[in-house]
């Protein structure tokens, strides 16, 4: 663990030593406003509840995670950095894990950034505030699962650019495998079992699911087997680029 927390916070910083974590931190904080005032309706819904805001989160994340995500290995491919990373006396495993625990902090600082949209909501009303952080934890867990995906992607390319585009497109496909768009793809060629496989994979379902304010496990163990299934990858990549 002492080489996964040095690897964390050397990440961590990384992120504050440029613009990016500034920019990405307003980027995130502006379309939420937006997309929750606007898009949502806040206040012409008339409820005392975060679901305009909430609501919204995986389609914002198909944005900035990929964003966040594309230059966790890319840059390092790139910039010839990644051998003298991996000549450092760590784990592959302690890597990979230490850089997706620093992007993932991350970004639940962001998210965390978000509480005045929390005391807002109080001040008009008298809100569920547990169905409000049961959303706040799914949210964070769903970023996870997404970053996850594109450090694997990440971890492909040294183009950042490619990164981003092939994660927000797997994003897109685990956010909408549940929907009409994707099912109406598998229907009149795809056994029964597989549609209801892809229609499970529906990160809108299991989100869905804990912005109501019931935390299955079941909705977590999904969050955390992308988790652990996309960062096993990652470490394979890796792995693979050492090798060579």
């Amino acid at each position: 663990m002492r080489n996964v927390l040095t690897i964390f916070r050397r990440e961590l910083a990384s992120y504050f030593a440029t613009p990016l974590a500034y920019v990405f931190i307003v980027i995130f904080l502006v379309m939420a406003g937006v997309l929750t005032f606007f898009l949502g309706n806040f206040f012409e819904r008339g409820q005392a509840d975060l679901q305009s805001f909430f609501s919204l989160h995986p389609w914002l994340y198909l944005v900035l995670i990929p964003a966040l995500s594309m230059r966790l290995w890319a840059e390092e491919r790139k910039s010839g950095t990644i051998e003298l990373f991996l000549t450092l006396p760590i784990r592959m495993t302690e890597a990979v894990l230490g850089k997706f625990l620093a992007a993932w902090c991350f970004a639940g600082i962001a998210l965390a950034l978000t509480f005045p949209f929390w005391i807002t909501v109080n001040f008009l009303g008298r809100p569920d505030n547990g169905v409000i952080l049961a959303s706040y934890i799914g949210s964070w867990l769903m970023a996870g699962a997404l970053l996850a995906i594109g450090a694997c992607v990440s971890a492909m390319t040294k183009n950042q650019v490619i990164a981003f585009v092939v994660t927000a497109a797997l994003a897109f496909v685990f956010t909408a495998a549940g929907s009409s768009i994707v099912l109406g793809m598998l229907q009149g060629w795809a056994p029964e079992w597989l549609i209801r496989a892809v229609a499970q994979m529906s990160f809108l379902g299991h989100f869905g699911a804990i912005t109501r304010g019931v935390i299955d496990l079941r909705d977590v163990f999904y969050f955390v087997s992308i988790i652990i299934a996309f960062l096993a990858a990652n470490a394979i990549l890796v792995d693979l680029e050492k090798a060579e």
